[in-house]
């Protein structure tokens, strides 16, 4: 494989939906994509009815919403498809005491029946809660009993998951087959389906404000948080889709996330079809022919996936990506972690397209930092802000830092999608803002001098050796250009000399072995693209690196922590 140098990458030609970001940014407001919305007008609020009855009452009803491709089996459904069986199953759940701030649970794997009942719960008003198809019981328990939950929709295999005994809050457990599969207690969505009839008028009005839906994030100590949204987030979401994923209503759209992440809700399911563009959903797990066989059966346009998933399609080779039509494609992106600038470069080689990194959190609701198609890429950078957002490099006293320094990431509150508030946890959600106006990320960032915001690490992972401020992520980036070297891990270790040292985990290419030669090779490799300091001094061959289930993002933490143990003898 090719070693690259940074080189920025110039846009693609293309008549894209945001042309000229600098004046956009200057004059842009927020009231302007309020004019979208039906309840502009009408004052009728609810996130369902925008995704999905407006445009069967706009006269789309017969485009396709939903393109479901598992192997062989294929589903399509259009708007209006799913308009009559979203009502239906909303119908059920209101019949069976769902109401208006209610918190409906969803544990079903990538498959129509989990987007219809996210639209169906929200339907009604209530707050849709979606749970990834990988959770065990712990993490099931921990989500519903913490929201006290009374509503649960699932299917006869997961179900098998749900810890009914510790769970006294859950009052129904809907199951999405026929009565065969369901246990004592559990209700058949099949049967009652085919004895409730659909209510024709069955949309709960809200407000901007009601609660819209709860994802939970994971912190390095300590429980899982709620984070609830509010219905007014569909302003920055469609806003984000129609620039940054620069949708257009005849595109075909795979975002290849589970809705249990929040990537897979926002811009799984309300992004493009806020912008009513057709969704395709893969069924399966991953799998480099399964995946580029998807993009050319169902023709995709734009596709939105994560770093990890683009370097395990590197990892195949160019000899599988050959065997596939992929020209469909244009415009490719990522999120979940910062993207090396290695699959950048990648991209633009094989697939003939930039792969543009975006910004954002559970927290923040939709993309705040990202790169548009318009504009020039430089490989390694988050981007820059949306229209309509603030940010600021500040220091540890809160006060605003210069460029090319390093400091805390923050953006100035609030934008619309901005969560409304972290569930039972006040004091919480007060940490997010410990300087009056500012939201502070927990990134530490740089800005250059073109306002394009280069990520350093979490504030907790920085690496301070002899002095100097080492992000990780850039140290990771650099190994991983090294053809030896398939995925890298970089901490601090301890040192009583110079306080931390660089220490670096990899996962080796196939086709090459462990030996010093290939060691020092890869770590003069580092410090000669970076500098001598960032080289890692140790670097420790690993068959695989700690991630979390559901983003695929590697867990420094749990690197540190082990490395921890065996530096202090456990």
């Amino acid at each position: 494989m090719k070693v690259f140098d940074r080189q920025q990458l110039e846009p693609l030609q293309g008549n894209y939906n945001l042309r000229n970001y600098q004046d956009t940014y200057k004059s842009f407001s927020w009231e302007e994509p309020v004019k979208h919305f039906r309840w502009n007008k009408s004052g009728l609020v609810n996130m369902a009815y925008e995704c999905i009855d407006k445009h069967v009452d706009d006269g789309f009803g017969e485009k396709t919403a939903i393109h479901y491709i598992d192997g062989d089996e294929e589903i399509k459904l259009s708007f209006l498809d799913v308009k009559e069986k979203t009502d239906h199953l909303a119908t059920v759940l209101k019949t069976h005491g769902v109401s208006k701030g209610d918190f409906v649970f969803i544990f079903l794997p990538k498959h129509p029946d989990c987007y219809l009942a996210m639209i169906a719960a929200i339907k009604i008003g209530a707050i849709a809660g979606p749970l990834f198809e990988a959770f065990m019981e712990e993490a099931i328990r921990d989500r519903i009993a913490d929201c006290e939950g009374k509503y649960l929709i699932t299917d006869h295999i997961l179900g098998e998951r749900i810890p009914k005994d510790d769970l006294p809050s859950l009052e129904k457990i809907f199951i999405t087959s026929g009565p065969e599969h369901t246990k004592e207690g559990e209700i058949s969505l099949v049967s009652e389906l085919q004895t409730i009839p659909s209510e024709s008028n069955i949309i709960e009005w809200v407000d901007l404000d009601d609660g819209l839906n709860i994802h939970y994030t994971s912190g390095s100590t300590g429980k899982p948080k709620g984070i609830i949204h509010a219905h007014r987030a569909m302003i920055q979401q469609y806003q984000t889709g129609k620039w940054v994923l620069d949708l257009n209503e005849n595109d075909i759209y795979w975002c290849t996330a589970h809705p249990g992440w929040v990537t897979g809700t926002v811009y799984g399911i309300f992004s493009p079809w806020l912008n009513r563009a057709t969704i395709v959903i893969n069924g399966g797990r991953f799998d480099a022919q399964s995946w580029y066989k998807t993009i050319e059966k169902a023709k995709v346009t734009v596709w939105y996936s994560a770093p990890t998933a683009f370097r395990m399609l590197m990892s195949e080779g160019e000899a599988v990506q050959k065997q596939y039509n992929l020209h469909s494609l244009r415009h490719v992106l990522s999120v979940g972690e910062p993207l090396n600038p290695e699959v950048i470069y990648w991209g633009k080689e094989t697939l003939g397209k930039r792969i543009h990194d975006t910004w954002w959190m559970t927290e923040t609701g939709a993309q705040l930092i990202v790169n548009l198609p318009s504009e020039v890429i430089k490989p390694g950078s988050m981007g820059r802000p949306i229209p309509g957002i603030q940010l600021a490099i500040l220091d540890d006293e809160g006060e605003e830092l210069s460029t090319g320094k390093i400091g805390h990431l923050a953006i100035k509150a609030p934008w619309p999608a901005m969560m409304r508030e972290v569930w039972k946890n006040e004091e919480k959600y007060r940490t997010y803002f410990p300087f009056p106006g500012w939201y502070l990320s927990g990134d530490l960032a740089i800005q250059d001098e073109d306002g394009y915001i280069f990520f350093q690490g979490r504030s907790d992972d920085m690496i301070n050796s002899s002095g100097e401020r080492i992000g990780p992520f850039e140290v990771e980036s650099k190994l991983i250009e090294h053809p030896a070297v398939a995925e890298a891990g970089v901490i601090g270790k301890p040192d009583p000399l110079r306080g931390e040292i660089v220490k670096a985990f990899i996962v080796l290419r196939k086709g090459f072995v462990e030996n010093d030669y290939l060691l020092n090779e890869i770590r003069h490799f580092v410090k000669s693209k970076l500098a001598a300091h960032a080289a890692p001094r140790e670097i420790e061959i690993v068959a695989e690196l700690p991630k979390t289930k559901i983003s695929g993002k590697i867990l420094r933490r749990e690197l540190k922590a082990q490395e921890l143990q065996k530096v202090n003898g456990h």
